[in-house]
């Protein structure tokens, strides 16, 4: 494969070995507004037969199919010059670890719940598990695996360049710019809202939210072993915010996000030149301008000699709309939930445990929808308060 990829290259047939419509179809459902509800389809069907696709054959055809078009890929120029960038290696590497780790979890969760169905138990706390003891068995195997990951450290360090760029210059900034891959996702949340939510808020409620999972969970069930049908609204919604709100954006910032932070599909030339039509409007402008053919409300007058409590009534009035949405999309949900679907989680939870998870939730669930707002009615911000660094 890496033979005829180079004898491809060399005789300037940079399109690989993928026919051209094949690569025109996958850069097209390569844009986020494409990519990511194919993502969340796959990622619920995932949920769903977890117990079909998670057999060890399934997978591994699977797999292979992925290692089979992943090489096929490589033999495109453009793919391999974004995936054999030094500081990209290490996030495919992430990627395949990723994938496999999800697979090995849920399998055994698979195993655990026909165990717990036949009434057998899981296999955690069975007598035919095989158990060793810390000293000497685990800490030898320890000891091994750090040997390993030291010589892979060190071949990997001689063999691949450290992606250093030359000093910081003001007159010529890299296009794209990017943080680091760890603060890719961050940066792909700036594309959807405020710098200090999408760098402080949402954040920090990630770590709140991190923090206080141990004391806002009561399902008792699951401690020690492997399980997704006795927790699976815990485990979801981990993997929802893991795999499609943090995985998924730090890919996308990763190899989708090229020059003038546009999006280029896998197959695709980062050209410079490429220009993007962006007419994102904010909700008060599409409310009163667009749709009621009048402009903006004031309430105590539009002159400035009112005073500044007058302007912040003018402010208000502006942007009443964006501020009554998200005030009920923070009332609503959470008692019309413990009425009906989530009834027995408010019972068992108590009404502080249940309005901080209900919190989060919402803060996680804001990100998605802030995103097809934006991809369907080409909506900036509900709430755009500049006069007081506020937009949401």
């Amino acid at each position: 494969m890496a033979g005829m990829m180079a004898l491809l290259l060399a005789e300037g047939h940079g399109g690989g070995l993928i026919p051209a419509g094949v690569r025109g179809v996958i850069d097209r459902l390569s844009d986020p507004q494409y990519f990511l509800p194919l993502f969340f389809a796959v990622f619920v069907a995932g949920l769903i037969w977890y117990r079909q696709w998670t057999r060890p054959k399934v997978a591994g055809g699977i797999a292979l199919a992925a290692c089979l078009g992943f090489g096929l890929a490589l033999t495109n120029h453009n793919f391999l010059e974004i995936v054999e960038r030094p500081d990209n290696i290490p996030i495919v590497g992430m990627l395949g670890l990723v994938a496999f780790f999800t697979w090995y979890s849920l399998r055994q969760a698979a195993v655990n719940d026909e165990r717990i169905e036949k009434g057998e138990g899981p296999l955690e706390k069975s007598e035919t598990n095989d158990r060793v003891l810390v000293w000497p068995d685990l800490v030898f195997s320890e000891f091994i695996a750090l040997i390993l990951c030291t010589v892979l450290l060190v071949v990997w360090a001689i063999v691949v360049k450290a992606p250093l760029e030359d000093p910081a210059n003001p007159f010529k900034t890299p296009n794209p710019s990017k943080a680091p891959w760890y603060f890719l996702g961050l940066q792909e949340m700036l594309v959807y809202y405020d710098p200090w939510l999408a760098g402080v808020v949402l954040p920090g409620l990630i770590v709140v939210g991190l923090c206080a999972a141990p004391y806002i969970d009561f399902n008792p069930k699951g401690n020690g072993y492997y399980t997704f049908k006795e927790r699976k609204f815990a485990i979801s919604a981990f993997l929802f915010g893991f795999l499609n709100l943090w995985v998924v954006m730090v890919l996308i910032g990763t190899f989708l996000r090229g020059p003038n932070w546009n999006v280029f599909g896998p197959f695709e030339k980062w050209d410079v030149h490429k220009v993007v039509v962006l007419n994102n409007v904010n909700l008060s402008e599409g409310f009163w301008i667009s749709w009621l053919k009048t402009g903006f409300p004031t309430w105590f007058g539009a002159s400035p000699a009112n005073g500044t409590l007058a302007q912040a009534g003018n402010v208000v009035a502006r942007e009443l709309p964006g501020l009554v949405l998200v005030l009920l999309y923070l009332a609503v949900p959470p008692p019309l939930l413990a009425a009906t679907v989530m009834k027995g989680f408010y019972k068992r939870m108590g009404f502080i445990r249940y309005v901080v998870l209900c919190i989060l939730m919402l803060s996680m669930m804001s990100l998605p929808i802030k995103m097809i707002l934006r991809w369907t009615l080409n909506l900036k911000y509900l709430v755009a308060m500049p006069e007081w660094f506020l937009n949401i």
